[in-house]
């Protein structure tokens, strides 16, 4: 086992229902934390039952996480959710697609989750693996995103800054495509494919749900295909609110740019989360539903931040499945 110190957010301390997190940094104006993070080299591997594969030609000269050629690293949260450990993957330079297939006959809806991590890691189980257990187990096929990490995002005036080229979004607009390339192969219907994010995954998703502007150029025909998922949701999602106007500003920040061709959305918070304000999702919310976009929220009083599908005191663990099952009952995804 190796021994590293980073300097990362109190991300990697991890999450149970009491509040601390792994999702995501803290506010941009608190400064990260030095803390000691265990990790084993080794590249994560599939799960039983998932087929896992590469989002790139091994030919592409794909532009490198922070950690450059560092071999890929998997480690454990030194938290826990629900009772367990939870698990990442960092220093990941190839990016993988994993697709978990239902045993029964489905309507061809798939949901591509991305963990979240604070884009310092990604949370394989919790946010990742488990995720698709529940999918699959709904008649859906799920594919999890195991993408480029980690990247920091610049400061710049004290004020947090968004990466001019984020290397998880092009992992996964180019999953997106490889998805709907290979509709007939899977299974799956190519206008019926999803994402659920959360925390820094819930970024992504909402980016991929307002853009179709790829930020690298294509290299083949599943890039020509659109990369904007036919239906988003997002868990405690952060990097969204401008709070420099004050504790009461619902302004987004400048680099979240709403479509009026956003996919309906479900977002999914607690009140109680102390990494990523209400007003996070409620900015998101409310901007998407002037731009004439269906949008649904649940909101829990408690639950923290990270909470999964894991089961804890806290209700929102157990509710919000079953909510979404029937937001995609209600728009004809399931």
């Amino acid at each position: 086992m190796s021994r590293i110190w980073a300097i990362l957010p109190a991300l990697l301390l991890a999450a149970g229902s009491a509040g601390t997190v792994h999702g995501q940094a803290r506010d941009a104006a608190s400064p990260p934390e030095k803390i000691e993070i265990r990790s084993r080299p080794g590249v994560w591997q599939s799960t039983a039952g998932g087929t896992q594969i590469p989002l790139w030609p091994a030919q592409v000269d794909l532009a490198k996480p922070d950690t450059g050629d560092r071999p890929e690293e998997t480690g454990n949260g030194s938290g826990l959710v629900g009772g367990r450990q939870w698990h990442w993957a960092a220093s990941v330079s190839r990016p993988t697609m994993t697709i978990y297939r239902p045993k029964r006959r489905t309507n061809g809806t798939t949901i591509m989750v991305l963990p979240g991590g604070g884009f310092s890691v990604v949370a394989t189980d919790l946010e990742g693996t488990e995720i698709c257990d529940w999918v699959v187990r709904q008649g859906m096929t799920c594919a999890m995103l195991k993408y480029r990490t980690p990247q920091a995002w610049p400061s710049v005036d004290g004020k947090q800054q968004r990466p001019k080229v984020l290397l998880a979004l092009e992992d996964a607009q180019r999953a997106m495509g490889l998805l709907r390339q290979g509709a007939s192969r899977y299974g799956i219907d190519p206008h019926k494919i999803g994402v659920m994010g959360f925390s820094a995954g819930a970024y992504l998703a909402a980016n991929m749900s307002n853009t179709e502007e790829r930020s690298y150029p294509p290299i083949d025909a599943a890039d020509q295909l659109s990369p904007r998922p036919d239906f988003a949701i997002i868990a405690y999602t952060a990097r969204m609110l401008d709070n420099s106007n004050g504790r009461n500003s619902l302004e987004l920040q400048p680099w979240v740019k709403i479509s009026a061709k956003a996919p309906p959305t479900l977002i999914i918070h607690a009140m109680n989360d102390p990494m990523d304000n209400i007003r996070q999702p409620l900015a998101y919310a409310l901007a998407l539903n002037d731009a004439g976009v269906p949008v649904d929220m649940r909101i829990y009083a408690k639950g923290g931040h990270a909470f999964g599908m894991r089961p804890t005191k806290d209700p929102v663990t157990t509710a919000w499945p079953a909510e979404v099952g029937a937001w995609l009952d209600g728009i004809g995804m399931k």
